[in-house]
């Protein structure tokens, strides 16, 4: 299926998204608990898209959308965040994120959101 980086700076979340992840036959072949950590990373392993946390130490999740669109523009970004982010969440949107889902983590959401930016 398809190679995903994970960015969260919870383990605990981080370890749902992957379990579902695998579980649904894609590979996780990154992860990164801060914004800064996630840019570097996506520009090492050029995944086929990635989940990205909204509220992160160091630098947010719409910030890490921003450097990464700005070198990678064809980036598939699924923004994580939690109930009451709208706003959040619709400037990651014009950020260039291609979705988003929301916390706590439900399977078949995340995996709709996953199909729909991969056009699968």
């Amino acid at each position: 299926m398809a190679t995903a980086l994970v960015v969260d700076d919870a383990l605990f979340m981080r370890t749902m998204l992957k379990r579902i992840l695998e579980d649904n036959g894609h590979t996780v072949i990154g992860e990164a608990s801060t914004g800064e950590e996630a840019v570097q990373k996506y520009k090492l392993l050029n995944p086929d898209f990635v989940t990205m946390d909204i509220t992160m130490p160091d630098m947010n999740g719409i910030d890490a959308v921003k450097q990464i669109i700005s070198t990678s523009p064809g980036a598939k970004i699924i923004m994580c965040s939690a109930m009451g982010q709208q706003g959040m969440v619709l400037d990651a949107i014009k950020s260039g994120a291609k979705d988003f889902i929301v916390k706590p983590f439900q399977s078949d959401r995340v995996l709709e959101a996953i199909s729909r930016v991969l056009g699968c």
